[in-house]
This record gives structure tokens, C-alpha cells and sequence, in this order.
């Protein structure tokens, strides 16, 4: 590659070429999530997961403190209500527990179980093994770029209200 071709590449574009190239980016995330969300749906069986309960466990499991309702809807961009309602199926299943919110008396506070964990963590370890088979060998500077791209388009719609 010649100089002249990696500056260009490394150059930011300009605004109507980043619009259509991120458009191709849009395009790709479709799929993958429906695909991806399909195949969570129809694999959690082994745990008994939903989608839904999975992710909440997955919130629960990445702060490792106990959050509100309100807390786990603004961390995943969903409404309070869905919140509620994953986190009843997830108390059904005894992969959380409620527990007195001292700040805030009217919103308890969501704890993850021994239970739930153990759940989220069988997942999270069957698919780092799906993900190991990744191919194109991507590397640590593919996978930032990507993180930077997909960072800067959420910041874009971070101001839509979810409820």
C-alpha cells in the first residue's frame, strides 16, 4: 500500500461519504442483532432464559452492586416497564432478589442470586466459546475501530427516550 493510499484511508471523511459509509454499518447491525437474538432465544433453553432475564443478568453481573428498575433501564436504553417485568421473571426464577433501597424507599434495590450468576456465567462461557470461532483474523486495532464506530453512532441517538 502506498503512503499516499494510508493517509487517505486514515483521513476522516468527509460528511456525506461517513453518512454512506455508516449507513453500510446500520445495514450490517440489523441482521446481526435479529440473527444474534434468535440464537440467544432458541440456545438459553439450558438455563431457562430469556432474552430479556439474560440481560438484566448480564447489567447485574457487570456493575456487581445491586441497581433499581430505573437504573437497569437507563444502562440498557429500555423502558422502566420492560425492566420490571424481565426483573419479575427473572425473581420468579430465582436468579434475582429485591432488597430494601435505603436511599429511596419506593425503589428496591435488584440483587443478583448465587443462582443467577452461576446462570449468566454459563452463558457468557458458551458464547466466549461460539466467539473463539470468529474468523478474518481481526485484530485488537479491527475491534477497537469497531468499538470506536459503534460508540459514536449510540452517542448520536443517545438523547431518544426509551419510555
Amino acid at each position: 500500500m502506498t503512503k499516499q493510499k494510508s493517509d487517505k484511508i486514515d483521513a476522516p471523511l468527509p460528511p456525506d461519504e461517513l453518512a454512506a459509509r455508516l449507513a453500510e454499518v446500520f445495514a450490517l447491525i440489523g441482521p446481526l442483532y435479529r440473527r444474534a437474538y434468535r440464537k440467544v432465544e432458541t440456545s438459553e433453553t439450558i438455563e431457562g432464559l430469556s432474552v430479556g432475564v439474560r440481560t438484566v443478568l448480564e447489567v447485574l453481573r457487570a456493575y456487581d452492586t445491586p441497581l433499581t428498575v430505573p437504573q437497569i433501564g437507563r444502562s440498557l436504553a429500555v423502558s422502566r416497564q420492560f425492566v420490571q417485568r424481565t426483573v419479575n421473571d427473572a425473581a420468579a426464577l430465582g436468579y434475582v432478589e429485591c432488597v430494601p433501597n435505603p436511599a429511596h424507599q419506593r425503589s428496591s434495590l435488584i440483587r443478583l442470586t448465587d443462582s443467577g450468576r452461576a446462570a449468566v456465567g454459563a452463558v457468557l462461557a458458551r458464547e466466549h466459546d461460539v466467539l473463539r470461532q470468529v474468523g478474518g483474523e481481526l485484530t485488537a486495532a479491527d475491534l477497537d475501530s469497531c468499538v470506536r464506530v459503534l460508540t459514536n453512532l449510540l452517542a448520536l441517538v443517545d438523547h431518544v427516550d426509551v419510555n
